[in-house]
């Protein structure tokens, strides 16, 4: 059904005179009864009655006037939800619990007025073929995995560097270390069940494995953040790393401890990629405000892989 037929009745029928109804979309009296004409064709009813006082709805235009209505109402909703400024800014955060989701978080602290919908998308291809269609905005990663370069389209910009911890049990032999130089990690057992392979998180720890010698074990179903803690808590031949700014609670008699890693500290380097034509208002507010509240990267002292673009 042709909405500007539709949209034709409903003013015809407000005003009660096709000459009115005509001023007021801006088109002839002509195309006004035209439209009429062919919405009563397609309907195969007759919808206004001519009288000396002008355009009276029949029986049949009373019972189509509130879906008439109510369908200019839909066809307005559907065009706001997707009407830039005027649908919520979709951001991918990978995961709830990480760095990505806390910066969000202090986004919309700052600016509650702009709505959001935030996804969690697994793999950077996934990720940005959304961006590129136009799904979501923008997409925190870590760019960009070896032989595979951005899309000359999306931007990028390097956000928060973030540091890598070591995850104990209470019985693990650095337990009590107040910080712990990477090298000494050499030796020991570190588990992550969680990198999945060809993310550009697995190509982070590869290099971080390959530079300083490092054991990561991969193997084992991943059941998740919870499995992971207990198993760190009781055996004490594991640890793992952690984001620093990874949100976890786990029960207070596993007796976890969350070691600095130093000489170098490895840093996660997080970054918002965007398409370079989206028009999004909130999205420019987004990038300022991540300029204006993460700190610049600390080069000295950390490590971060070749690949990694500068901030």
């Amino acid at each position: 059904m042709d909405l500007d037929t539709v949209r034709t009745f409903v003013a015809a029928a407000d005003t009660g005179r096709f000459q009115e109804a005509a001023a007021e979309l801006a088109v002839t009296q002509q195309a006004v009864s035209k439209r009429i004409a062919a919405l009563e064709r397609g309907l195969g009813v007759r919808l206004f009655t001519r009288t000396p006082r002008g355009a009276e709805l029949t029986i049949d235009g009373q019972a189509f006037l509130p879906h008439a209505r109510e369908l200019l109402r839909v066809a307005e909703r559907a065009t706001a939800s997707v009407r830039t400024g005027r649908r919520p800014l979709r951001v991918d955060i990978i995961a709830s619990r990480g760095a990505a989701s806390g910066l969000m978080r202090a986004f919309h602290q700052a600016h509650p007025d702009v709505e959001l919908d935030v996804l969690m998308l697994l793999d950077i291809e996934t990720a940005v073929a959304a961006i590129r269609s136009g799904e979501i905005d923008a997409s925190f990663r870590a760019v960009a995995a070896p032989g595979r370069p951005l899309p000359e389209d999306i931007e990028s910009v390097r956000v928060l560097d973030e540091p890598l911890q070591l995850l104990t049990g209470p019985a693990h032999a650095l337990a009590g270390a107040r910080s712990v130089p990477l090298a000494e990690l050499a030796g020991h057992r570190i588990w992550m069940p969680g990198i999945v392979p060809g993310t550009e998180w697995a190509a982070y720890y590869e290099d971080l494995v390959a530079e300083f010698g490092l054991t990561i074990e991969a193997t084992g179903p991943n059941f998740g953040s919870d499995a992971l803690l207990d198993t760190v808590a009781d055996t004490p031949a594991l640890a793992t790393f952690m984001g620093e700014h990874t949100r976890l609670v786990w029960p207070a008699g596993h007796g976890l401890r969350r070691i600095p890693v130093t000489g170098p500290t490895p840093v996660y380097p997080h970054s918002l990629l965007w398409h370079r034509d989206n028009p999004h208002p909130a999205l420019s507010t987004l990038r300022a405000h991540l300029a204006g509240t993460t700190a610049a990267p600390e080069t000295g002292g950390t490590w971060a892989p070749k690949w990694v673009r500068p901030r």
